[in-house]
Parts: structure tokens; sequence; C-alpha cells
């Protein structure tokens, strides 16, 4: 077996296609609070998985993971993070803090971790996250009808689906993570478009699909084709080249870009307890992140 590739220091190219990924995924969040206006969310986010899959799966080949873990992940990243995000964003999340509290991931990440494979949560994580869900519970008690409870609380359990996708991605080992996106968009779109004709009608289905103009179908393309496949199939050759440790913290950017898309496309605005709560937030998740650096030099 040949010994994995040492991680490249990151040079301006490489940079500056991470930055990219990063402003595609964060624009994609004004993205989708466009695309969902009078369609179902969950009929939007079927299609964009049904771009994603067709015709990428023909030319990718098919992760080598057993199918309860292609199936789970499907589910996971599909109906539970993406179906729920879109449906939140539909009524009332707003597309800056979507993309800021979607990255509470990270926390429940670490949570799963620790009580079903054992890992050790951190002193730096353990505050981290004390500091973001302390900015998550002044968001929910300050925002007001800027950030809608039922909302906010949906857009919570969408970042738990992400983080249940993280855990299966690591229980499948050395997995290809782009083909394992790919071959696990196919499943999504069935469930999806199922509820979406349960809970909007059929009628409304039928019409999205017939009477859409083509900006929405920009918008699918966009999501599909732009923010899943050359995002996640960029970001994995960026990690297998210069290593995750790298690469990985960039994507603190992405609610960075999605704020700022938000305030310029929706003239999204920011008082006061939108502001601290999203500062708290983001500071729990630079500590969760680089707080280890930091602790390891503090130490004697």
């Amino acid at each position: 077996m040949s010994a994995a590739p040492v991680p490249q220091p990151l040079n301006t190219r490489s940079l500056l296609l991470a930055l990219l990924i990063t402003f595609i995924w964060g624009v994609n969040f004004v993205v989708i609070k466009w695309s969902v206006g009078e369609t179902s969310p969950l009929l939007v986010a079927a299609l964009r998985f049904l771009v994603a899959a067709i015709p990428a799966v023909f030319f990718v080949p098919r992760p080598a993971v057993p199918a309860k873990i292609l199936w789970g992940y499907g589910l996971a990243v599909g109906v539970m993070q993406f179906g729920l995000l879109y449906l939140a964003i539909q009524m009332g999340m707003s597309a800056g803090m979507g993309s800021l509290l979607m990255q509470i991931q990270g926390f429940f990440t670490a949570l799963l971790a620790a009580r079903l494979f054992g890992e050790k949560i951190m002193p730096w994580q353990a505050w981290g996250m004390g500091v973001a869900f302390l900015g998550m519970a002044i968001i929910g008690a300050f925002a007001g009808h800027d950030v809608p409870l039922l909302p906010l609380l949906i857009t919570l359990v969408a970042a738990l689906g992400w983080s249940i996708s993280n855990l299966l991605v690591r229980a499948a080992g050395n997995v290809n993570v782009f083909s394992l996106v790919i071959w696990s968009a196919l499943i999504p779109p069935i469930p999806l478009t199922i509820m979406a004709g349960l809970t909007a009608g059929w009628d409304k289905v039928a019409h999205s699909l017939t009477h859409e103009g083509w900006p929405f179908w920009a918008a699918i393309v966009f999501m599909g084709l732009f923010n899943t496949v050359l995002g996640f199939g960029v970001w994995a050759s960026l990690i297998q080249k210069h290593g995750a440790a790298r690469v990985a913290p960039l994507s603190l950017l992405v609610p960075v870009f999605g704020m700022l898309s938000s305030a310029v496309v929706f003239h999204e605005l920011f008082p006061a307890g939108k502001i601290i709560g999203a500062l708290l937030v983001s500071l729990g998740i630079v500590l969760h992140v680089f707080g280890g650096r930091w602790w390891r030099k503090a130490l004697p």
C-alpha cells in the first residue's frame, strides 16, 4: 500500500479556489431564499439533488461503501439537512442567519462523536460550544420577528442532519467523499418529491414543474451543479492536496459571504440582538476550530 501524499502548503491558486467555493456556498443561501418563494421548498430540494446526480453518476465511480452508509448519507444530507433548511428559509429564516446557524453542525458532530465513538471533547471545544449556544439563545430571545422561533429550531435540526452525515463519512473510513456526494444525491429526490406532494399538493408540484420560468431553473442548476458538484469536487481535491487542517477552517467564510450577500440582495437588517448573537456564535466556532492551537501554546 502506497503512503498517503504529504500535504502541500496552500498556494495562491488553491487559496483563490477555496475562496471561490466558500463564496458559492455562502451565496447559495440567498439563491435558496429566492427559489423557495412560492414553490414547495421540498420540491426545490428534490430538484437540486436530481440535477446534482444526473448526469454526474455516469462519470463518477460508485463509492466503496455499504448500502446502509450510502442511503443513510443521502437521507441525512438530502432530506434532513437540506430539506429542512429549505423549509426553514421559506418559513422566515433569513439567508444570512441560516448560513451562520448551520455551522452549529460542528458542535453537534463533536457531541455525537463523543457519545457514539468515545471521542473526547477538549476544553476549548467545550468553551466554543458554550459561547456559541449562548449566542443562539440571545438570537432566539432578543431578535424577535427577525428570527422566528420555529424556523430557528428547524434550522438547528437541519444542522443536526449535517452532523449525522459527518459521522457516516467517519464510519465509512477512507471513502471518496465526492463520489459519495454524487451517488447519494440519487436518494433524496423521491422522498422529497413525495413529501412535497403530500404537504403542498400535487397540483402545486405539477404547476411548479411546468410553469416556472428560466430564472427558477437557473437557480436549480446553480444549486445542483455549482454548489454541489463543482463545490464538493473542488473542495475534496483541495483537501486531498493540502490537507484538511489547512483547507477546512476556510469554511468559516461561508456565513460571512452568506450574511453579506443577504444584506445586499434582501437588505437584511442586523439589529443589536442579532449582531451580538451572531458574534458569539462566530466566536464559538472560531474557538472550536482554532482553540487547540491556542491551548497548546498557552501550556508551559
